[in-house]
This record gives structure tokens, C-alpha cells and sequence, in this order.
């Protein structure tokens, strides 16, 4: 029996949007309740929810995804409505039809909205009757030269997964099963399909929001183009650019494509728009975005408040608000542009953004936590509101910068520098702004100074040891030395380029650790923590974190932020590993090996032979160069750690080019 006031609300997933459903739930005076795995028992989420029942298991498969698991839930812990959140069973019309069969009330569009939608192929077939501009689809098995390129697409589910750009026909084979096979790995769906690839086409989506009494908002416009691996990456409302014509027929579009369905509650229709300004109808998506906080930054609503109460049955206003303003988000992940977007996984000991007016946080992780292996690598979404775009945009890429993130290697770095990209200022966005502009966002930046920090971070070092239980006793007279001590040399590797800085400090004649050898530079303050160097007479504040573990050092400057390795003075040749070896670059499951791959097969030099599983994302192992399989450690099914041997390639030193002039 349905209930008119939500009393007791679950939230059917995890991590960041659990925690932000929660926030407007303790708002409205709603009581909570978390599900979460065995790996995310100390999970951010589980601690904000009034209660939380555990969903036994680690894998999406047999936790977040089993919807009769996740009713049960509901039931026990006295739910009466449950919010289904994005991704997970969130566009499932068979849990969503579980969830109202239960006697709970569904905090989502109606079951039959979500079953015209939830296949891409149907939803476009239902889009063309009702007017909407799309994109014809293409049949992979009869696809021509003159067809590409094309872009295959599992046609359940979202966020990038079993997305294929096709640019040549022999590759269209083992693109589709590897897009098939992801598909069904993240949706339990391995349809795909494909349609034309639109070179340099913007995403742009408009945010729809509609109640029980025939009243459908369309939320203006939001920009998505700055994606990476088809996920999106910066997004920002409204979408820049636009004239008022195609203003107009994106939201005329949306809302047609709402009442097409009977929609209800809050959604996503999505768009290509091509360079020439024409849009094409790409999906819709029957849940809350992730990218949501931009509109409702600009238009001042909370949309997890109207979801609530379009499912209790309350009516929108006849009209929105008038927006104010521009909007960016940036989502924060872990992971490294500069490896192929490779996530990482480890401890997150430090997640600080600042606190100003016109910034949000939302995120389902604090210091101390643990990103694992299972989920998606996304640890925060950092969004800027301010009166104009180029104001926006400034202070998000200012508050990246300050922030302080201490543990695995995150985008941060790329984050802040696309945000101050030329092309991106001047709002030029396209889906292959990343394709481009990849290499120069992820080289070494100017103005960085490493060799500095990793000074800051010997100074600090010096000071803990005298500090610390155990540590040299103080002197008993005082600090002062007649001369200074001898030098001691500290070397450290610099995360993610691997770059090595060595440098030199001795003990003054005050006691307290001075540079060795490094004219202009005068320290005005050492802690443990903390450090003040005048460098050619400018002042510079350092703050030093000891990792953990011990050799890890972050030190974070009003500029930069740099993550250090405290290396031994020498090498121990046991570490080593054997030339050609392929090492796991994450945990992971192998979940395919190359075709007839075994010891002593041939190989060529960027040839795919591993497939491995990792966040929901499979990652492909490839030969290093061309020669000769001479080991081989993986298997589909093995669960392997970060650093794993997987293979071993034998190089062919005949395959290499002699110059002529030494022939």
C-alpha cells in the first residue's frame, strides 16, 4: 500500500550519491538506511545512514545488483520507500516493479518508462515516432568502409561501458566481443549495437523533471564533451555556446521525449550535437545523473527533494526557476591519465577541499578510507557556482589545486590543467578534447618545483627524527654547534613520473637541519609537519605528511601538490625485474587471454594478449615489443594484486631496424 509521507527511506547503493541522498534526507526530516558489501563496511555511506544492513559479498554481482537482496533489505530495517540513486539496479524495470510489489513506494519514473528506455535500440525506434532528431543506427554485421567510423554501444546501461569507437573494419570483430563482453560484465545485458561515429560532436543533455499532474520541466542545458574512455570528466550548465534556436528544440526535444514515455520524477535526455550545431537524439536516462549538482546549482533546487516529493505525489510549480549563474564539476578519480586512465586502488589517508562560498563537495569518501578494487574509481565530484563561466571556472580549478589529496595517484593534476586549457576557455569543447590534448595535459607542467618540495620534505624529515620517541637525545646545552655537521644526502622518487631528486642537508650550528649546497635558499621555519623556505628572496610555505607506510612523503605548496617515495642511497639488485616481464598494473581478474596465446608464441610489439578486469573497466596488457612469449602466468578467472607477473616477452632484437649506416 502506497504512503502518502516517506517515513523511512533505503538508499539502494553506495559511495558519493548515497551520502548526498542522505544530505537532503536529514534536511526533510527522512530516517535513512544504508545496504552496503563486505567491502564497504566502514564506507562513508554506512556511517551517515540511520541504520544499514549488510549485503553479504564484495562483487557488484552478488551485492549492489541483487535487487531481491536489496527489497529484503528495505523490509527489514522498516523502509517504506527506497531511492534507487545511478548506476547499480537504478534503470532495472524488474527491480523497480520488485521494489512496488513489496508494498515500498519507488523514488523513480514509472516501470513502463523505464522499460521503453532502458534499451538504446527500442528507446530510439520510440524517439523517431515521436519527433526527436537521431542518428541512424548501422548494422555491424553488413558495415561498409564508407560507414566509419562507427561507435558501438551496449544497449542496457550507461557511463561509458561497452562503448567501441570502430575506425577500421578487421578491428569491428573483437570490438564487438570485447564491447559485448563488457556490457554484460557490468549490466548482465550483451547487446550492443552501433551507429555512426560523430567526429568532434559535443554532449550536451538537458535535465527534465516531471510529476503525476501532466507538468514537465526541462532544467536547461548541461555540457558534458570532456570525457575519457566515454565517461564524462568536467561537466557545466548551462552547456556554452548554444544559440537560442538550438536552445530551444534541445529542451522542445526533451520534453517530448518525457511525455513519449509518461514520464515521471527526475531525467536525463541526452544529445550529440555536431560541429555544424545539429542535434541528435543519444539517450535517455531514467535516474538522477551524476552530474546533477551543476543544474541545480544554477537553478537553485535540490532535485533529490523533488524526486521525494514528486513520488509522494506533490506537484511541481507550473514553471522552474529562472536559472542564475554558471556551474563546472570536475569528478575526482583514482587514477592515472598518463598510464591509460589505469585506476588505483590503496588507502586514501587525506581528501580536503576548501571551504568557500560558491563551492560543493560531494563525496563518499573521508581520510582514512580504502578505495577498492570492486567499484567505480571516483572519490569526489568538486563543483564552483559563480555569476559567470570564466568566474567558475577559475575558482574550481583554484580549489583543485589547494586541495589536499594524500594516497593513490589521482586525476588532479589533468583536472586543473584542463580546466586552464585555451580551448576550454574559450569554451571550443568536442568529445575528443582528451584524444587531442592528452599528451601536453599530462607532461611535466612549467612552474612546478619538485627539487624544492623534496628539500622541504628531507627538512621535515630531519626534524621528526629528532623529535620522535626514541630520536637522538636534545642537546643539554642548547642546539648550538661550533661548526655544522657533515652533509647527509636523502633520495626521492616522485609519483606518478618516477622522476628522482637527490638533495643534501646537514645539521647548522642552531641545530635545526639547514640546506647543503643550495645558494638562494634560506629556511625561515622547520617542523615536523611543516616548512618555510626563502627562495631568491620570495617566501614559500610547505606542508609535509608522512605517509603511513612510512616511505611515502606528501608535501602540499599554495601551487601544487607532490607525492615522494623515500628511496634507500642504494639499490638492492633483488628488486629488479626481468626485461619483457608484464606486471598487473592494478588488482584485477584476468578475464580473456589472446587467441592461441602460449609459451613460446610470437608476438608483436603492441599486441593485445591480456584482458583484465578492474572497477567495472577492463584494461588490456599488451607486448612491450616483438619477440617471443617465454612465460605465462595468467589465466582467465585468477584474481591477481597490483605487480602480479602475468607474462614474460622475449624480445627479438632481429625485429629492430639497423640504422644504414652501421649495417
Amino acid at each position: 500500500m502506497r504512503r502518502d509521507v516517506i517515513d523511512t527511506l533505503l538508499v539502494a547503493n553506495r559511495g558519493e550519491i548515497a551520502c548526498r541522498i542522505f544530505r537532503t534526507c536529514r534536511d526533510l526530516g527522512i530516517r535513512t538506511v544504508a545496504v552496503y558489501s563486505d567491502a564497504d563496511a566502514d564506507a562513508l555511506h554506512v556511517r551517515e545512514a540511520d541504520l544499514a544492513v549488510r549485503l553479504p559479498g564484495s562483487a557488484p554481482a552478488d551485492t549492489y545488483l541483487r535487487g531481491d537482496l536489496v527489497v529484503a533489505a528495505a523490509l527489514a530495517a522498516g523502509a517504506d520507500a527506497v531511492h534507487p540513486g545511478y548506476g547499480f539496479l537504478s534503470e532495472n524495470a524488474a527491480f523497480a516493479a520488485a521494489v512496488q510489489d513489496a508494498g515500498l513506494l519507488w523514488v523513480g519514473p514509472p516501470v513502463k518508462a523505464i522499460e521503453l528506455m532502458a534499451s538504446k535500440t527500442r528507446a530510439k525506434e520510440l524517439m523517431a515516432g515521436a519527433g526527436v532528431p537521431l542518428l541512424a543506427p548501422v548494422d555491424p554485421v553488413t558495415a561498409g568502409e564508407d560507414e566509419l567510423p562507427l561507435l558501438l554501444k551496449a544497449a542496457s546501461g550507461g557511463g561509458g561501458r561497452g562503448m567501441r569507437i570502430v575506425r577500421e573494419l578487421d578491428a569491428l570483430p573483437i570490438e564487438l566481443l570485447a564491447a559485448a563482453a563488457e556490457a554484460a560484465s557490468a549490466f548482465g545485458d550483451g547487446e550492443v549495437f552501433a551507429e555512426p561515429y560523430v567526429e568532434r560532436g559535443r554532449h550536451v543533455e538537458v535535465q527534465v523533471m516531471a510529476d503525476d499532474h501532466d507538468t514537465v520541466w526541462a532544467l536547461g542545458t548541461r555540457d558534458c564533451s570532456l570525457q575519457r574512455r566515454h565517461q564524462k570528466v568536467i561537466e557545466e550548465a548551462p552547456a556554452p555556446g548554444l544559440d537560442d534556436a538550438l536552445r530551444t528544440r534541445l529542451h522542445e526535444a526533451a520534453t517530448a521525449a518525457a511525455r513519449a514515455v509518461g514520464y515521471r520524477g527526475a531525467g536525463t535526455v541526452e544529445f550529440l550535437v555536431s560541429a555544424e550545431g545539429r542535434p541528435y537524439f543519444l539517450e535517455m536516462n531514467t535516474r538522477l545523473q551524476v552530474e546533477h549538482p551543476v543544474t541545480e546549482a544554477v537553478f537553485g533546487l535540490d532535485l533529490v527533494a523533488l524526486q521525494l516529493r514528486v513520488a509522494e505525489g506533490e506537484p511541481l510549480e507550473p514553471a522552474p526557476p529562472r536559472p542564475s549563474g554558471h556551474a563546472v564539476e570536475a569528478r575526482l578519480y583514482a587514477e592515472d591519465p598518463a598510464r591509460d586512465w589505469q585506476p588505483q586502488t590503496g588507502a586514501l589517508l587525506a581528501l580536503e577541499v576548501p571551504d568557500a562560498p560558491g563551492l560543493r563537495l560531494d563525496t563518499g569518501y573521508t581520510g582514512g578510507g580504502t578505495i577498492g578494487v570492486h567499484y567505480d574509481p571516483m572519490l569526489a565530484k568538486v563543483v564552483a557556482h559563480a555569476p559567470t563561466r570564466a568566474e567558475a571556472v577559475r575558482l574550481l580549478a583554484r580549489a583543485l589545486e589547494r586541495a589536499r589529496i594524500h594516497g593513490p595517484v589521482t586525476n588532479r593534476e589533468l583536472l586543473v590543467r584542463s580546466l586552464r586549457h585555451p580551448d576550454f576557455a574559450a569554451a571550443r569543447l568536442d568529445t575528443g578534447f582528451y584524444d587531442r590534448h592528452l599528451a601536453d595535459l599530462t607532461a611535466p607542467a612549467a612552474g612546478r618545483e619538485p627539487a624544492r618540495a623534496a628539500l622541504a620534505a628531507a627538512l621535515a624529515q630531519a626534524v621528526r627524527a629528532t623529535t620522535a620517541p626514541g630520536g637522538p637525545a636534545p642537546t643539554r646545552f642548547g642546539a648550538w654547534r661550533n661548526v655544522p655537521s657533515g652533509p647527509q644526502l636523502k633520495r626521492y622518487r616522485a609519483e606518478p613520473d618516477g622522476a628522482e631528486h637527490e638533495v643534501a642537508h646537514r645539521t647548522g650550528r642552531t641545530g635545526a637541519p639547514e640546506p647543503y649546497d643550495a645558494p638562494g635558499v634560506r629556511v625561515l621555519a622547520s617542523a615536523p609537519d611543516f616548512v618555510t623556505l626563502e627562495v631568491d628572496g620570495v617566501t614559500r610555505h610547505f606542508a609535509v605528511t608522512a605517509g603511513s607506510d612510512g616511505d611515502r612523503v606528501y608535501v602540499d605548496t599554495a601551487d601544487a601538490s607532490y607525492t615522494f617515495t623515500a628511496l634507500p642511497r642504494f639499490t638492492d639488485p633483488a628488486t629488479h625485474t626481468a626485461p619483457g616481464s608484464l606486471l598487473a598494473p592494478m588488482p584485477g581478474t584476468v578475464v580473456r587471454l589472446a587467441e592461441g596465446l602460449a609459451a613460446g608464441a610470437a608476438v608483436d610489439a603492441g599486441q593485445p594478449l591480456i584482458w583484465l578486469e578492474a572497477m567495472k573497466m577492463e584494461h588490456r596488457i599488451l607486448a612491450p615489443a616483438a619477440g617471443t612469449l617465454t612465460a605465462l602466468h595468467a589465466a582467465p578467472g585468477r584474481q591477481v594484486e597490483v605487480g602480479a607477473l602475468l607474462a614474460v616477452v622475449q624480445e627479438d632484437l632481429g625485429a629492430i631496424p639497423v640504422p644504414e649506416e652501421t649495417a
